[in-house]
């Protein structure tokens, strides 16, 4: 049906405006919906100029229409797009008639620039001619700027993963190796290309360390348990290479976003090195650095566990403590290379003796000590015999010489009478101390009423209360007087005297400790003590000091052997004022005569001051009168086993009348010591002698009352 018979009442001027009104009614309508379509589009004739613009467009770019229509397109994008626009997409797009995917950047009118990709195509007329086109246009800028983030994010985990010193290794959801970084190669052997889609079980091969076992795969422990895993104990893994790694490791989930498991993350680092510096540490921190045995705190440690395994009943154990005879002599020999060769020549003489469940240990010094594991006593003696008789035929090369040595052993069953490894310590020590004092190089076994280790024990125990004393302060100061047997109006001749304040008050004199103190050369630190103290009194009484003579003070052998005590004495003397004439320092004859170069040091250092010295318990050694010519003393103290005896024993009053006469010819002061009876006192004097001193005419009293005394006179 045509148009003249569908409205056969109109015209034909009529049906021509018709037409032309619902044509412009449809562009209208065409029009309205280009530019309120919710899409960027646009159209440009052949010349590329615009003809429509949709309303979005325009709002993206912030122009009005009548800025836009009739430009060129390519004048609303960047340089760089306009000369592809321009060169290439409009040319080739009204050639072809369709042009898809083009990004472009585009300028907005404030001048910000914005991503787009537009596609187009090519309206034609009936002769197929183009009109225009239809472009369609995305803002791409926001996507743009996130595909940038997150491809510098990508590229920022790609170079984190390769920087880092850790192995990643990433799975599938099924176990499968999807990505390696560079260490998780190395360590693995594993490339990234050879290892994906493997099971991670093959590519990450570990065993535990203490049993060497595979270990369970941390990947499949991860995927099962659905959280992080993270493995404990010692790792080790194994290289496609068969190297080996210790490892420290963990694994955790890959979620999407909505939960779901997509793969595990495995981060692994190599503490191979950590590992070998924690058990060096832990070596050194147990071991001997000189002989490679253990040191005492891992002695004692294994020892308490010997101790509570004994109690329990579940072995026997013997504890043997060996201390070398004549070291001394090697090290002052040889100095301290040759001390440390022959240390570890020793260590293994007796190593070679042990079997592999014994423990043997450096104690310290030239001392071993040794747990002899299910071993009863009579069967640790025989070890303890063959350390002995090994250690006796040992010789040690020091240069052309061969030298002799031996071992005292102390050897103490482990049991149940041991409530502590301390007191099996002393018990040991103590039985040591036996064996060298029955002659040495000799096994000494513990038993609980041997008066030796009585003794020690004794000793030791003076020990810790001469200690306490030192530092609590326990120690005091008495004196006696000496007396003038003849004319004397020099003034007070006094001995300063030790005590020791008990813990009930009691004074106790220095025959009880002084000998414990000698053998365990503690002498020397008493005598630094007294000196210290009588040095500050008289600085502190110098008035008072007028009517006194002399003050005697007693030094042992270990103190007149130690240069460090003669430089402590001459730094006093130099710290207090004091009239240096007044003092005199007593030295037993024993001492000056076994240690005569040191002590005939310490005459001359103390003589530049004035000071005088005393022959203490002259007359007991067997050469006393052949060394008077080389010690300048100015008294010589008779020792009291001649005086005691002296009215009745003939022998006893020969030698007094003796020591007076070579006194006189060498110009020595004689002082007779314990003088108790008016009969040896008068005896005395008849002989020549030049003072007493004994309970007689003074017992010893605190030594402020010396003043006392220098006021009656």
């Amino acid at each position: 049906m045509n148009m003249t018979d569908r409205y056969p009442s109109q015209s034909n001027t009529q049906q021509l405006l018709w037409m032309q009104q619902t044509l412009n009614s449809y562009e209208r309508r065409y029009r309205m919906l280009y530019e309120a379509t919710p899409a960027m589009l646009h159209s440009i004739d052949s010349q590329g100029r615009l003809v429509h613009v949709s309303d979005l467009w325009l709002a993206t770019l912030g122009y009005a229409r009548d800025e836009v229509v009739g430009r060129l397109w390519a004048d609303f994008l960047t340089p760089a797009s306009r000369a592809y626009a321009t060169g290439t997409v409009i040319p080739e797009l009204f050639r072809t008639g369709r042009y898809k995917g083009v990004e472009y950047q585009a300028v907005h009118k404030d001048g910000t620039v914005i991503d787009i990709v537009a596609s187009s195509f090519i309206q034609r007329d009936p002769d197929g001619s183009p009109l225009l086109s239809l472009t369609v246009i995305e803002d791409v800028t926001e996507r743009k700027r996130v595909q940038a983030e997150l491809a510098e994010q990508i590229e920022r985990l790609h170079v984190t993963l390769h920087a880092i010193g850790e192995g990643v290794v990433t799975t599938d959801a099924q176990g499968r190796v999807e990505y390696l970084n560079p260490v998780a190669e190395k360590l693995t052997g594993w490339t990234t290309a050879a290892a994906r889609g493997m099971s991670s079980v093959a590519v990450f091969r570990i065993v535990d360390d203490s049993t060497r076992l595979r270990a369970r795969s941390p990947v499949e422990m991860c995927l099962a348990a659905d959280q992080v895993v993270g493995v404990d104990g010692q790792t080790v893994l194994t290289s496609r290479d068969c190297r080996e790694y210790f490892i420290e490791h963990c694994t955790a989930p890959i979620r999407s976003a909505k939960g779901d498991t997509l793969g595990v993350v495995l981060v692994f680092r190599d503490v191979s090195e950590q590992r070998r510096l924690s058990r060096e540490m832990t070596y050194r921190a147990t071991h001997d650095a000189l002989t490679g045995l253990i040191n005492r705190d891992e002695f004692e440690h294994r020892l308490q566990l010997a101790l509570a395994s004994a109690h329990r009943g579940e072995a026997e154990y013997a504890l043997m403590y060996v201390d070398l005879d004549q070291f001394k002599l090697v090290n002052d020999a040889g100095g301290h290379a040759a001390g440390d060769r022959l240390l570890k020549q020793v260590a293994g003489v007796i190593g070679r003796l042990l079997r592999k469940s014994d423990t043997f240990a450096r104690l310290g010094g030239d001392e071993f000590g040794l747990i002899i594991e299910h071993c009863s006593i009579e069967e640790a003696q025989g070890v303890a015999q063959q350390i002995c008789l090994e250690i006796d035929a040992f010789r040690f090369q020091l240069g052309i010489h061969r030298l002799h040595i031996g071992a005292s052993i102390g050897l103490v069953p482990v049991d149940r009478r041991w409530p502590t490894t301390a007191n099996l310590l002393r018990a040991a020590d103590s039985a040591c101390y036996a064996a060298k004092e029955a002659g040495r190089n000799r096994v000494h076994t513990y038993f609980a009423d041997d008066a030796i280790i009585e003794s020690h024990r004794s000793d030791m125990q003076w020990v810790r209360r001469i200690e306490q004393a030192l530092d609590n302060g326990q120690f005091i100061l008495h004196w006696q007087q000496i007396t003038p047997l003849g004319h004397d109006t020099g003034g007070i001749h006094g001995e300063v005297l030790l005590r020791l304040v008990g813990d009930d008050g009691e004074l106790i004199s220095p025959g009880a400790f002084l000998p414990a103190a000698e053998r365990f050369h503690m002498a020397s630190r008493i005598d630094r003590w007294v000196v210290r103290e009588v040095f500050e009194w008289m600085a502190r009484h110098t008035a008072e000091m007028s009517h006194v003579a002399t003050v005697s003070v007693n030094l042992s052998g270990l103190s007149i052997a130690d240069l460090d005590f003669h430089r402590y004495v001459l730094e006093l003397m130099g710290a207090c004022e004091f009239d240096h004439h007044k003092l005199c320092f007593e030295i037993t004859e024993t001492a000056a005569i076994t240690n005569l170069s040191d002590a005939r040091l310490f005459f001359e250092s103390m003589r530049t001051y004035g000071v005088r010295f005393a022959l203490d318990d002259f007359g007991s050694g067997v050469s006393s009168f052949g060394y008077l010519k080389n010690l300048p003393v100015d008294y010589l103290k008779i020792d009291g086993q001649f005086i005691r005896d002296l009215e009745e024993d003939l022998v006893d009053q020969a030698t007094v009348r003796c020591i007076s006469e070579v006194s006189k010819i060498t110009g020595k002061k004689t002082v007779a010591e314990f003088v108790e009876t008016e009969a040896v006192e008068t005896l005395l004097r008849e002989i020549g002698i030049d003072y007493a001193q004994g309970f007689l005419r003074h017992r010893p009293v605190a030594i402020d009352t010396i003043f006392d005394l220098s006021v009656s006179a």
